[in-house]
């Protein structure tokens, strides 16, 4: 397709009223939304004049805004889990029984008849209760003496809260 002047002209001023550049192509005919895209940004025209069909600025001045609570960062839950020792005792569970409100860890090999889920209640968003998510967030090789520091979060804990966020 070539740009002729009227054709040109007749984008600008399509594109001002605030059409779409599907509806631009399919108003011009023997175009596309990309070449008109592509032309509207060789003549410079605004980045997005404002839509007929956008809505009104006085539907969002009657909002308020209003500002949600700061999300707590994994880092600050991990330091709160390794500082609080207090562990409820286990609560053997069957995988028949396992819900979302159990913590799903294994305790021993499924092969074996006493084979169970430690079903204590699970921390926050996972699928563990407090004492697991310490094994469950350790590396390879990893020494458990580790987690025996009390002022400060070891460095594996650290790395892995990072990498996830």
């Amino acid at each position: 397709m070539s740009w002729t002047d009227e054709k040109v002209q007749k984008l600008k001023d399509l594109w001002s009223k605030g059409h779409t550049a599907s509806q631009i192509a399919e108003m011009l005919g023997d175009t596309t939304r990309n070449a008109v895209i592509g032309k509207a940004h060789r003549l410079n025209l605004e980045a997005r004049a404002p839509s007929k069909y956008s809505s009104s600025n006085s539907k969002q001045e009657g909002k308020i805004n209003r500002k949600s609570p700061k999300p707590v960062s994994l880092k600050s839950k991990f330091k709160s889990i390794m500082l609080d020792k207090n562990f409820e005792s286990e609560k053997p569970t069957t995988l028949e029984n396992l819900t979302e409100k159990t913590c799903r860890w294994p305790i021993g090999h499924p092969d074996e008849d006493n084979f169970y889920f430690c079903g204590r209640k699970p921390e926050g968003e996972f699928p563990y209760c407090k004492l697991h998510i310490l094994y469950a967030f350790q590396p390879k090789g990893q020494k458990e003496d580790v987690l025996d520091k009390d002022d400060e979060i070891p460095e594996f804990i650290e790395k892995k809260v990072k990498s996830s966020a």
